[in-house]
């Protein structure tokens, strides 16, 4: 079954385009039921080269990770995109299949979702930031956690694990580095409840287009504005869940988008693995059916692996009369 699809709905009240002001924040879906957010009124956003530049700068122009951008642009020259040329940028993202709660870091998207408190009389909403993760070798822990500390302009003590490692590569550290510009943990720092000292932080001024990739060594790195808007707005408590969902399911609107990203570098997954897992996503939010769904659309989906969500399934009429019944419910309305 082909789709067609005129895709020219706002689901959210937000700016037209992000910018180095921070990033944008979206009121989630009213139907409970719905769990696909977008950022721009059209199905592809793009945006025009200033001047000759890279990828990365427009990705820190736009608060978009390296990873992201670059998936999105394959055609592009990632070191030389010339003035004038057309950049696609990220739209719509499916939410993780987590709590909407405190934090959510699914690294499989280099992305993170926090949900602040609700406010009286306000629509509850969802910030969504690009970070960096650890590398293959210092891998970021997986499990739910917490925020146990909050530190403005912190020094850096390396572990001797670090230190070895960058000793080893001709490049010595410190015992402490002292707050400041070439500090790795930027001007803020969240500390998370998981042993071995792993971090939510900033990054330095020689590090930056690091954002989005597999880098650190196992904490998760962050812009300068992003680290502080998020310092500013949780407090000591919040709850954080650090996921690896490279193939998410979600609706909006009664049509059934999938959003799938490759795999971590040292990970393989085979191609029937991974359909096998997005039929298994697909039955799970189609309450227990899979529907007669566009499978073409579902092999782009899993071949691109770009992170753009794809529309595959439409509800019939009696079936979003029934989905609206179930979303009400569990609304609570």
């Amino acid at each position: 079954m082909k789709i067609f699809i005129r895709l020219s709905f706002l689901l959210f009240a937000s700016f037209a385009v992000p910018n180095e002001a921070g990033a944008t924040t979206y009121d989630l879906p009213v139907n409970g039921g719905d769990s696909v957010i977008t950022e721009f009124e059209d199905n592809v956003p793009l945006t025009r080269a200033e001047q000759d530049e890279t990828l990365l700068d427009v990705a820190r122009r736009f608060l978009l990770g390296q990873t992201e951008i670059v998936r999105l642009n394959p055609e592009v020259d990632r070191w030389h995109v010339k003035k004038g040329e057309i950049i696609r940028l990220a739209n719509r993202r499916i939410l993780p299949d987590t709590p909407h709660e405190g934090i959510t870091l699914n690294i499989s998207e280099y992305r993170m979702y926090y949900y602040p408190p609700a406010q009286p009389g306000q629509p509850a909403q969802v910030v969504s930031y690009a970070h960096g993760i650890g590398r293959q070798d210092w891998k970021t822990p997986l499990g739910k956690t917490r925020i146990t500390g909050k530190i403005k302009d912190p020094s850096w003590h390396p572990p001797e694990s670090i230190r070895r490692e960058h000793a080893a590569n001709g490049d010595p550290l410190p015992p402490v580095v002292p707050p400041g510009p070439h500090n790795p943990l930027g001007a803020y720092r969240l500390d998370l409840g998981i042993p071995g000292g792993y971090l939510i932080h900033g990054t330095d001024i020689d590090k930056i287009y690091g954002i989005g990739m597999q880098i650190t060594h196992g904490c998760v790195r962050m812009y300068p504005e992003d680290i502080e808007a998020l310092y500013r707005s949780v407090p000591v408590g919040t709850p954080v869940y650090i996921v690896k969902q490279p193939i998410k399911v979600g609706w909006l609107d009664h049509v059934l988008y999938i959003e799938a990203h490759p795999d971590l570098d040292g990970e393989t997954t085979t191609w029937d693995q991974r359909y096998s897992s997005a039929l298994n996503l697909i039955q799970k939010a189609n309450g227990g059916i899979v529907p007669e769904f566009d499978k073409q659309a579902l092999t782009q989906a899993l071949t691109q692996l770009n992170g753009n969500p794809v529309a595959l399934y439409r509800r019939a009429l009696q079936q979003q009369t029934a989905a609206a019944v179930a979303g009400s419910a569990d609304s609570g309305s």
